[in-house]
């Protein structure tokens, strides 16, 4: 009977494995995911499977009877659970991109179970022992730099996550950690669920000011609705940003802003109590690991290195560019006769004063950014930068038919990667943009360099019944910036997965992806695919320079923007104890300094503030300025040499691109640039009044290779 249910077992298992795909290596082109073989039954059980045969490689680590040394222990750990990371990177990606309530709900479940596992490693005691060992041992082994780097990584991550801690103290710690894993999963459905319950319709007397793309789209998803002869608004990021910059309805324009800011406040998606849950839960975890703030503990491993370090360069551009927006705000009044403005009537009064003062209207603009067009154009940036060619691949499966998949070929044809773009809002997706991958880049033990799948994903203007998809120049520079990612992602070369690609400092990953927006305004670029989509023609020259002289045009008000979310952002993660007061008056207080606009009873940015409640940036918005001041300083090179300059790019992609978080930033810049940054450069292309200020200074120990 012991024989016959073994068989049965074997048979089922066997059986099981012939079902999920993720239970074996993908055997597909390149091998990427077969999505079409994949439903959300499979996601569980294979993550539930890929756990525990984790577990047992990390056990099979500890009792390696042999001494510890860094092949048997670092590498080694850096080496398992490839059988998770095969599901867990197809279902993290989709739950952003293409996901349903089935999935979140399994994220819901599967969210403790990721939480529980990953304090099963960085609190094992056995595995904690044989990483100290090693660490302890260094100077015994001969390392590169990347080893290095992975030892001290991999020793950081466990004493920062708790394994120095002892008793009660690490049962504490692993609660708050799943605690807070349960907490940021819910918060990010919020987010996307309530935005996908907003819906407003309007009649033909309300359009007034709107450019014909708009009214199109909102009739075009009235009558999918089967309401013809009505319009159909939504709050997704192109829809939402046109009403409130052309709409001549102020009445309506307030109603769309209220409504857009007061998302995830009140009622069944509530985030309030949920993000100061949050806060609070990061704090203790913080408190537990011995740092005083969250703040602190997140920032260590950073280029600002502590909280003061971001203060510094946060009130340094505040009091470069209070003066820029002051007189920003007096320019609109004069030229508008608004008496003042409002944060629902700033994108609309703006855009009247670019019209006066340079002729500008984005809708002029459209026609040439068709979007066949622009991705020519940005895929071809890389072409002439460095050599890449982008070959679409219609046997690679993509997860919407919305998707589509490239081969990334090198200057010798050397295949580099796999590119997906997905570019068009549906309410399985998440709104905003971003880029992730499916396959990370690593070269395996045996030399073989394993290549990445990365993938781009944003909410651009959607194709009508008349027109294809036309960009405005805020949703090109969008696609450079993501495009920025997947090439830093694409070109990586690194010996481990956990350094590859965008795996570096939160202050440093967006360097590469702002890099590439400067290419906006530069005319040679544009002229290489900007072409109307009718007539074929050019980008006129006039409109060409309409670009580039009012590129500075608001470029106070931005910084400003982005300011408050990087000072919310550090009240958040710099609280001593929980936020008992009113996170809108928490919220107004932190933003004090660098508001603009009087406070709106009922609108509040924290409840819908995903990037530091549900993502990666908490304690980290600041490193969107930060990287700023680098991508300023970094393309004023290619200004002096030449924007296609190859030796610039050369050294861009050798020093950057390639090299993931092998090395320190601060290293890796300095051997770009042959300097360090300065905010001189952003100053300069912001037409702001150049001063001499240095960034915070970092301060960083570059190992020294020993012989």
């Amino acid at each position: 009977m012991r024989k016959e249910a073994l068989a049965a077992l074997t048979t089922l298992t066997i059986m099981a494995q012939a079902q999920n795909p993720f239970y074996k290596e993908f055997d597909t082109v390149h091998g990427t995911a077969p999505f079409s073989s994949i439903t959300n039954s499979h996601y569980e059980e294979a993550i539930d499977r890929g756990i525990e045969l984790a577990k047992q490689e990390i056990e099979a680590i500890v009792n390696n009877r042999a001494t510890p040394d860094f092949d048997n222990t670092i590498v080694a750990l850096e080496r398992a659970g490839a059988d998770l990371n095969r599901v867990l990177n197809v279902f993290y990606p989709l739950l952003s991109a293409d996901s349903d309530d089935e999935m979140m709900e399994i994220s819901m479940r599967v969210s403790p179970k990721m939480s529980d596992y990953s304090t099963y490693i960085t609190l094992h005691e056995g595995l904690w022992q044989r990483v100290k060992y090693v660490y302890d041992n260094r100077e015994l082994y001969k390392l590169d730099a990347e080893d290095q780097t992975l030892l001290q990584q991999t020793y950081d991550s466990f004493a920062r996550s708790g394994a120095k801690l002892e008793g009660e103290d690490r049962e504490t710690y692993r609660k708050l950690s799943s605690r807070l894993s349960e907490l940021t999963t819910r918060f990010g459905q919020n987010v996307l669920k309530e935005l996908n319950t907003y819906e407003i319709w309007l009649t033909k007397d309300d359009l007034s000011g709107l450019p014909e793309s708009s009214v199109e789209a909102a009739a075009l998803a009235a009558r999918e609705k089967g309401r013809d002869g009505e319009y159909l608004f939504t709050l997704d990021q192109p829809v939402y940003m046109a009403f409130m910059k052309y709409s001549d309805r102020r009445d309506l324009r307030e109603k769309m802003w209220r409504l857009y800011s007061s998302r995830n406040t009140k009622g069944e998606f509530n985030n309030v109590e949920i993000l100061k849950e949050i806060a609070d839960t990061r704090r203790q975890i913080a408190n537990l690991l011995g740092y005083k703030t969250y703040a602190d503990y997140a920032l260590e491993r950073t280029m600002a290195e502590t909280p003061a370090g971001v203060y510094k360069l946060l009130y340094e551009l505040r009091d470069a560019y209070r003066p820029a927006q002051e007189k920003e705000f007096e320019e609109i009044k004069q030229v508008t006769g608004a008496e003042t403005i409002n944060p629902w009537d700033y994108s609309y009064l703006s855009n009247k004063v670019k019209n006066a003062k340079y002729s500008y209207n984005e809708e002029e603009l459209r026609p040439y950014f068709e979007l066949n067009n622009v991705i020519d154009g940005v895929f071809g940036l890389a072409t002439k930068l460095y050599g890449l060619q982008f070959v679409p691949n219609d046997k690679i499966e993509v997860y919407h038919p919305d998707v589509k998949a490239y081969d990334v070929n090198g200057p010798e044809g050397d295949f580099i990667g796999v590119i997906y773009t997905d570019f068009f809002p549906r309410s399985s997706k998440r709104p905003g943009a971003w880029m992730t991958g499916f396959r990370d880049q690593q070269i395996t033990d045996e030399g073989t360099n394993i290549r990445p799948h990365v993938s781009i994903v944003m909410n651009f203007t959607k194709p009508t019944e008349t027109k294809p998809s036309l960009l405005t120049p805020y949703e090109v520079e969008t696609f450079l910036h993501e495009f920025g990612h997947a090439l830093h992602g694409l070109l990586a070369n690194t010996k481990y997965a956990s350094l590859s690609g965008t795996a570096v400092y939160r202050d440093f990953v967006e360097l590469p992806s702002q890099f590439n927006e400067n290419y906006l305004t530069q005319k040679e670029f544009l002229d290489g695919f900007a072409r109307h989509y009718q007539t074929g023609e050019p980008i006129p020259a006039e409109l060409v320079e309409k670009i580039v002289t009012t590129s500075q045009f608001g470029a106070a008000y931005s910084c400003l923007r982005q300011l408050n979310f990087g000072l919310l952002d550090m009240a958040w993660h710099s609280i001593d104890g929980p936020v008992t007061e009113d996170a809108e008056a928490f919220e107004n207080a932190a933003g004090a300094s660098v508001a603009m606009f009087d406070a709106v009873e009922g609108t509040s940015v924290s409840p819908q503030f995903s990037h530091i409640f549900s993502g990666g940036y908490a304690a980290g918005y600041y490193s969107y300025k930060w990287a700023e001041v680098l991508d300023a300083d970094a393309f004023a090179l290619f200004e002096e040499n030449g924007i296609f300059d190859k030796a610039s790019a050369d050294a861009f992609r050798t020093n950057i691109l390639m090299k993931g978080g092998t090395e320190h930033p601060a290293k890796l810049y300095r051997q770009f640039r042959g300097q360090d940054p300065t905010i001189d450069a952003l100053l300069r292309r912001d037409g702001i009044a150049p001063v001499a200020v240095p960034i915070p200074p970092v301060k960083v120990k570059i190992p020294v290779k020993k012989d």
